[in-house]
């Protein structure tokens, strides 16, 4: 099958999925549950390039391996933190809900829609590894896989850190400024960014494997203006306060870096 028909026929599956997302985030009253699909769909998509898809069977094999492992991992802590908050909805989709209050159902169903875009596009990388036929692995392809075997270990390790420090009641109201957390604001951010561009990698040894790099590009551009920090530090800064102007003021945004000075946690 080409890699253009399986392209299409990804999208028209997610567009009925998420249309299907939508009618149970109606149902649930809670439009966050878009995060946990978002997640999960890029195991659904990399497994389907992966049984249909012309490349070296091995190669598929891999590809179908990371992406579920990473995807996976992904949705359910997102599902569990979703879970955990319901009724209660993320302050995203709250303030979209004002936004869009005119005309909020139509909009909202769009929103859901371009997210089964956004995998397709983004998952390019695993459409161009699969549809990939040189019987061997190359050195990018290698590269790939070891940077995306250290990026999902810090970006768990990230989680693990910032989930028990939450957990001790006597650190509610103060910044996490333990473990990766001294040396980046937001660790799971930057592996997050970096297993995209482990993708890109290892997509660079396919034919045309330079296109991939809208992953990557598309994802940082998504943590660093959209969804990503800007909300994030809206609402610690709501929630925290000083403490938190004084840990952006100490600490790097986004790649982990040595502290501007020392200082105590707050």
């Amino acid at each position: 099958m080409s890699a253009l028909v399986l392209a299409a026929l990804a999208l028209l599956a997610l567009a009925i999925a998420f249309a299907g997302c939508y009618l149970l985030a109606r149902r649930l009253d809670n439009y966050g549950i878009v995060d946990i699909a978002w997640s999960y769909a890029f195991a659904a998509l990399a497994g389907f390039y992966a049984a249909f898809g012309s490349g070296w069977p091995v190669r598929r094999a891999i590809l179908a391996a990371m992406v579920v492992m990473w995807s996976v991992r992904l949705g359910t802590h997102l599902l569990i933190r979703v879970s955990a908050h319901h009724p209660h909805e993320d302050t995203r989709y709250q303030q979209l809900r004002r936004d869009w209050a005119a005309n909020f159902g139509p909009k909202m169903f769009r929103f859901f829609q371009m997210q089964g875009v956004s995998v397709v596009l983004l998952g390019l990388p695993f459409l161009l590894i699969a549809s990939h036929s040189t019987p061997r692995l190359l050195p990018l392809e290698i590269a790939g896989i070891v940077l995306w075997l250290a990026a999902l270990a810090g970006e768990t390790l990230a989680d693990a850190q910032l989930a028990a420090f939450k957990r001790d009641p006597a650190n509610r109201g103060r910044v996490c400024a333990r473990g990766l957390w001294r040396y980046s604001r937001h660790p799971n951010y930057f592996f997050e960014w970096m297993i995209w561009v482990a993708y890109f990698v290892f997509a660079l040894a396919a034919p045309y494997g330079w296109l991939a790099v809208i992953s990557p590009a598309g994802i940082l551009y998504l943590l660093l203006r959209v969804t990503g920090i800007p909300m994030t530090e809206e609402q610690s800064l709501k929630s925290k306060g000083d403490a938190f102007r004084r840990y952006q003021a100490e600490t790097s945004a986004f790649i982990p870096w040595p502290p501007r000075r020392s200082r105590t946690e707050s």
